[in-house]
């Protein structure tokens, strides 16, 4: 089960919200029996990109020895 405060996969885009599949987060709040997660997603200078609800089949634990990538958001 994924917890507060562990990092998450996105498992599909959310482009409304710049976000696309691939893209890591960390949860911030877990709702009861892990339907769903409030996730943070941090672009590298550590402003927030975006603050999101997920159910849990948009959203998947990170695997061993995966490694992320950088990307170029949108400006807002």
């Amino acid at each position: 089960m994924i917890g507060e405060h562990e990092r998450i996969v996105l498992t599909r885009n959310l482009l409304e919200q710049g976000l696309i599949e691939g893209d890591v987060g960390t949860v911030v709040h877990v709702h009861p029996c892990g339907e769903a997660f409030e996730v943070e997603f941090v672009a590298l200078d550590g402003e927030t990109a975006a603050i999101a609800t997920l159910r849990a089949d948009q959203v998947r634990a990170v695997h061993k020895h995966e490694i992320t990538h950088a990307r170029q958001m949108a400006e807002a």
